[in-house]
């Protein structure tokens, strides 16, 4: 069993969280990210596979308890997603009380002239940056792993990458270097491997990414209304635990969730002009299934988790600055609703011959048929279902 090799504290964690035994990335990259000396990494796995899991492991391993400052980094593009993996590492490190883990992003203040002294530094780049260089909360040069989590949006993202290299540049040579995703365009790739010495590079094969579990549908629209009346159609027909609903625009997703509220259903809307405590709670309330429709913009494609998801509707399909089908988007947007091999139904409305040509390059991307689906006909939506 290859989560062996772990602290026997930490096994007891990794197996109270159900892990019993190591997915497709847990078992390629935990030998070497445990290995002594410590290996650095470049590893793209789809979302749902257990890659944080995998990384967060490896973090909690490398921490030496009898030093009180922090001695590993880790990096996420978003509030929710540092949340997140703290959360995971919490749980991992449930039965080793002396590993400390802060957070570093917005809404956390320290007094100026305090040093952190927890082990585990979870955040996102800006305010990672602010406590490293601005009021020197701690030193990067003590720094022992760095993980770059979502790197592929971290490096593309221009700010965010102008601030990593900033924050590289002051990590010890012999800092073990970790990058995990679920996608990178060659590009991407190409940058990582420029800062990140010697790694070993694991890119998990197609068949072993495919979205087998996930039934996909599109449905054929004039307009808002009548997309509005395919989702009123399905719901009145197949019985959903909960459904998150991708939209375009905040506008929509406004006008949508105030259409929904109004026909009985319980809505939360979450889009990018919330405040950290207004996310953190719509989330909250979600995952607890107080609603149980999450209408959202594009700020929680990547790696959030909610198990009862079992649906997701692209309202509008995504694309790129160019109006192209923005397939990694798309792979990260209905990975919410099959989640750890769970099964899962994505709907893809279509309202005009260009977003029948983005869910038809969408198609051809990954080699799965998008089948369409009559929401006209209860019967037809009954058996997806099933």
């Amino acid at each position: 069993m290859l989560f062996i090799c772990c602290k026997p504290a930490l096994l007891k964690g990794v197996y109270a969280m159900g892990f019993n035994a190591p997915s497709k990335i847990q078992e390629t990259a935990l030998p070497t990210l445990l290995a002594d000396p410590p290996q650095n990494m470049i590893a793209q796995s789809q979302s749902g596979t257990g890659k944080t899991a995998a990384f967060v492991l490896a973090m909690l391993s490398r921490v030496d308890t009898t030093k009180n400052y922090p001695q590993v980094l880790c990096l996420s593009p978003t509030y929710e997603l540092a949340i997140q993996t703290g959360e995971v590492a919490a749980k991992m490190s449930a039965f080793c009380n002396e590993i400390k883990i802060k957070y570093a992003v917005r809404g956390e203040e320290i007094s100026r002239g305090t040093k952190v002294t927890e082990h585990i530094i979870i955040g996102t780049p800006g305010k990672v940056l602010d406590w490293a260089f601005k009021f020197k909360f701690f030193s990067l040069s003590k720094i022992s792993v760095f993980v770059l989590d979502e790197a592929d949006v971290m490096i593309a993202t221009q700010g965010h990458q102008d601030q990593c290299i900033r924050i590289h540049k002051q990590l010890p040579r012999t800092c073990q270097m970790m990058f995990f995703s679920a996608t990178y365009e060659p590009e991407v790739m190409k940058f990582a491997e420029i800062i990140v010495n010697n790694p070993l590079i694991i890119r998990l094969l197609k068949e072993e990414e495919t979205l087998d579990n996930i039934k996909q549908y599109y449905v054929k629209c004039k307009d808002l209304d009548e997309k509005y009346a395919a989702i009123t159609n399905i719901y009145g027909v197949i019985t959903i635990g909960q459904a998150i609903i991708f939209c375009h625009t905040r506008k929509t997703a406004n006008w949508l969730a105030e259409k929904m509220t109004k026909d009985g259903h319980a809505v939360a809307v979450l889009s990018g002009e919330l405040t950290v405590e207004q996310r953190i709670s719509v989330l909250d309330r979600f995952r607890a299934g107080l609603e149980k429709v999450l209408i959202t913009t594009n700020v929680l494609a990547r790696g959030i988790d909610v198990e009862q998801v079992t649906i997701v509707v692209n309202f509008d399909l995504p694309m790129d600055q160019n109006r192209q089908a923005d397939c990694e988007t798309y792979l990260h947007r209905i990975g919410r609703a099959g989640r750890f091999g769970k099964s899962g139904i994505a709907i893809n409305l279509v309202d005009s011959s260009h977003a029948m040509q983005i869910c038809k390059d969408i198609e051809k991307h990954f080699a799965k048929k998008i089948k369409y689906l009559d929401t006209e006909d209860a019967d037809e939506i009954e058996k997806i279902g099933v």
